[in-house]
């Protein structure tokens, strides 16, 4: 029997790849190490503190590689239809190795059982989000969030995001 070989690029057998699931209380320092070191490093992401992160932590889905966190990201509903994907971060070095794809997969079919109708981001990385089929939307498409937490943000009054929506409607049962 012959195979075909894989593309140099398309890095190892779905069945090796690390896998997307709910975070744990173990994790929340591997995610807090992920999240700080993105804010300070480049400020792609808004810095946590651990106790935030303990209080979201069922919103938070990691892939670990050896007992280590090696990517997170959460899924934070904002309201009956809405729900954002915040804090993605995934370890230095490996970022283009599809596990930030495989976090915002998670979160999307986390948002189907839950039968939210639409997920946004905001990102200062709207190349990614466009592959994944989200769509630039304004930011005042989300008020809600825009008045929860945008509002005391450090970057209100200068913000570097751009904002991205998905519709699931049509993945909703």
């Amino acid at each position: 029997m012959t195979t075909a070989a894989r593309p140099p690029d398309s890095g190892p057998p779905a069945a090796e790849q690390p896998r997307a699931e709910r975070a744990r209380v173990s994790d929340v320092p591997g995610i807090f190490r992920l999240i700080q070191h993105w804010a300070e490093e480049t400020g792609a992401v808004l810095p946590r503190t651990e106790g935030e992160i303990y209080e979201s932590l069922r919103d938070f889905i990691v892939i670990r590689e050896g007992g280590r966190v090696i990517a997170a990201g959460a899924l934070h509903i904002e309201w009956k239809d809405l729900a954002e994907v915040k804090s993605l971060v995934v370890e230095p070095g490996v970022q283009i190795s599809g596990l930030g794809r495989a976090i915002v997969e998670a979160c999307l079919e986390e948002a189907v059982a839950l039968e939210l109708r639409t997920v946004f981001a905001l990102t200062t990385s709207p190349g990614f989000f466009e592959k994944l089929d989200f769509k630039r939307a304004a930011v005042a498409s989300f008020p809600r969030k825009v008045w929860n937490e945008c509002f005391r943000c450090a970057k209100y009054e200068n913000c570097d995001e751009v904002a991205f929506s998905i519709d699931l409607s049509d993945r909703l049962a």
